[in-house]
């Protein structure tokens, strides 16, 4: 680039350049890429970093609807368009409607009967899925440094409460009997998520705190896509493995199967996406867990999250029960550095009796060996947490576009 800084570019609300450009600035990782594309759903692949890919395919075109003032009047044509179905609002700037149009349709390898399965996994796994979606990968979200600062300073970070709606509404949309279907609303869901992340690519760089916190140029590459993925369901199916949930191998494909539609839906290329649970460990073992860590943008996420239980008036679900439970998911590195006081009695009382809990309750073991408080304790543990995840979803949610980043001077909602 001709000796110019490229972050003070960015600063001045340059819009992304070409791949190629992107890749040669890009940060270098850890430890080289080493996962093979023979393990995707493609089968097949470039090798490439996923650090040094994001979306070019919506990127320019939403750094240039911002820049145009035109996002204001496509927001309000896309509060219309709320099914799968549904023919996509008239107005739309052409540009915008074909790459929509491109971007809604499924992934040639979709299979209906897998979709169809996990549809009768998620009625199963309900209340475990609602805990999980929002508290094991929700707070992982505040422990994945770039995801942090991301959300952060966005627009999203001055309210948190709106924000974890709309990523409720990711897990909540996919749980649906019809979810893929024409009446659903996942692939709308994703799709506007999509195009929310191309303007944040654009948007963060603009902001001088995100630029002095942030280790890379430019947020959300194809790798921190696939990071954000595996908090979902790679760690979701960990949890339930580890809690000896009983899962036929056909519904623990589907459910597989489900997420990995909604990768392709959300921009993440078919060559990153896992084909099998063994090569999503394999992959999230190389991008998500060495790069665990607490920031003080995620500590003051996370302080934001625990404190939703008491918000809505949830007894069983306090500050100090939702800090242990994550203590219990994530492990004392990561509460410890989240600064979550250990409690003195939830926390023995999850190590001991969580695993026999889920016994008695899958049937596995009569109610004998757990105490019938504790068992009830944990169950309405259960009834609330879903709630929480619920009660974020009561109201018609519009995913918006942003226009602007956060602003600093205002306090967080």
């Amino acid at each position: 680039m001709d000796g110019l800084n490229r972050r003070n570019a960015l600063k001045a609300g340059g819009i992304l350049g070409t791949l190629g450009a992107l890749a040669a600035v890009s940060p270098a990782r850890a430890q080289p890429w080493t996962w093979s594309p023979q393990g995707s759903v493609a089968g097949t692949g470039s090798g490439a970093d996923p650090m040094t890919v994001w979306d070019p395919e919506v990127d320019e075109l939403m750094a240039g609807l911002i820049d145009r003032g035109e996002v204001p009047r496509v927001n309000e044509s896309l509060r219309t368009w709320t099914r799968n179905g549904q023919p996509l609002p008239v107005g739309l700037p052409p540009e915008l409607r074909d790459f929509m149009e491109y971007a809604r349709q499924l992934p040639t390898w979709t299979d209906q009967g897998k979709l169809g399965t996990a549809i009768g996994f998620n009625k199963k796994r309900g209340l475990y899925l609602g805990v999980l979606y929002g508290l094991a990968s929700g707070m992982m979200s505040t422990v994945i440094p770039k995801e942090a600062r991301a959300v952060y300073y966005s627009k999203g970070g001055h309210d948190l409460k709106d924000r974890i709606s709309k990523t409720a509404k990711l897990g909540y949309d996919i749980g649906t009997a019809n979810a893929y279907a024409p009446d659903g609303e996942m692939i709308v869901t994703c799709v506007k998520t999509r195009l929310v992340h191309a303007a944040v690519r654009h948007l963060l760089p603009q902001s001088p705190h995100w630029v002095r916190s942030a280790e890379e140029d430019i947020p959300i590459s194809q790798n921190d896509m696939m990071v954000t993925w595996h908090s979902l369901p790679t760690t979701v199916m960990k949890h339930l493995t580890e809690w000896k949930v009983p899962m036929p191998a056909d519904e623990s494909e589907a459910f597989l199967h489900s997420w990995q539609v909604c990768a392709h839906m959300l921009g993440i290329r078919d060559e990153y996406i896992p084909n099998s649970w063994p090569e999503a460990n394999s992959q999230a073992a190389q991008v998500l867990d060495p790069i665990l860590a607490p920031t003080p943008e995620g500590a003051k996420l996370a302080d934001r999250l625990l404190r939703l239980g008491v918000n809505l008036d949830l007894a069983v679900l306090s500050k100090p029960v939702l800090g242990a439970f994550t203590r219990f998911l994530l492990g004392d590195k990561i509460a410890d550095g989240l600064a979550i006081p250990r409690e003195p009695v939830w926390t023995p009382l999850l190590n001991v009796s969580w695993g026999p809990f889920i016994a008695v309750r899958e049937g596995l073991l009569p109610i004998v060996p757990l105490a019938p408080d504790a068992y009830w304790l944990f169950d309405e543990f259960l009834r609330q947490a879903a709630l929480i995840y619920l009660a974020e979803l009561r109201l018609p949610i519009s995913i918006e576009i942003p226009m602007m980043n956060r602003d600093m001077n205002l306090p967080p909602r």
